[in-house]
């Protein structure tokens, strides 16, 4: 069920080997006015499989990065690949349609839906893409089984503990077995020890599925973790580094 997924048709301006490309990506809010350039001129290439985190001060525009190239946001200026497709200018009906087939989102505050059970969390993004159930939850059993939690199934948010919340979180976002998880600040409402082991769970996730990671985070022990650590400074990448990440699930 879960792995990468591959043969995307190539687009004229996505180069080979790169499954997210941004060329000179600009992003301008507006509000009367006021301007605001969040991003200016950004570049960035990220090879599929790669575990990558953004840091950087508040408001230097790494949420907006993330959004701009999941096309949660539209750009102002420039273009996004992801997985050879340019994303600029197509529907909102397709940029949709395209996140539920080759992404998931992993974000600080979970974004579980309280009346639900985790399965029940679980297994609605693919009810909503059009999955029979039986299939739906079969998967999202397999999910929960994946990040340590098949004794949680039934129970709702309210029941777990902030750590076994973002395990159901992440088990949402990897069970339409996408390509590329997008992750804003996935430890950051967590304690140090909790977080250690969402970061363990993702490491090896990573490692096994060989799935892409882009992580917006503020901790430096976070993005120890990734291979590469961008740091971005006002709209700008102001480094792009190599970690010597890990690439398996046991720190080695």
């Amino acid at each position: 069920m879960f792995g990468m997924k591959r043969g995307a048709k190539k687009e004229t301006g996505a180069r080979e080997g790169f499954i997210i490309e941004a060329a000179s990506v600009e992003k301008v809010y507006e509000s009367g006015e006021l301007r605001v350039h969040a991003l200016k001129g950004l570049d960035l290439a990220i090879q599929p499989g790669e575990m990558v985190a953004i840091m950087g001060p508040s408001g230097c525009g790494k949420t907006t990065l993330l959004n701009v190239l999941s096309g949660l946001d539209d750009l102002t200026d420039g273009e996004v690949y992801v997985a050879g497709k340019a994303i600029r200018g197509i529907s909102d009906r397709r940029r949709t349609r395209f996140r539920a087939e080759k992404m998931g989102f992993i974000f600080q505050s979970y974004n579980l839906i309280p009346v639900l059970s985790a399965v029940e969390n679980v297994e609605l993004p693919l009810l909503v893409a059009g999955k029979k159930p039986k299939k739906a939850r079969r998967w999202a059993l397999d999910a929960l089984e994946m990040v340590g939690l098949p004794e949680q199934a039934n129970k709702r948010p309210a029941e777990m503990s902030g750590g076994q919340q973002q395990r159901v979180t992440v088990a949402r976002s990897l069970v339409n077995n996408p390509a590329i998880v997008w992750a804003d600040e996935p430890t950051g409402a967590l304690d140090s020890e909790t977080s250690k082991g969402i970061m363990d769970l993702l490491v090896r996730l990573n490692h096994e599925q060989q799935q892409t990671f882009v992580l917006v985070t503020h901790d430096a022990a976070v993005a120890a973790r990734a291979h590469r650590t961008i740091r971005m400074r006002d709209g700008r990448i102001e480094s792009d580094e190599r970690n010597g990440g890990e690439r398996n699930g046991n720190g080695a």
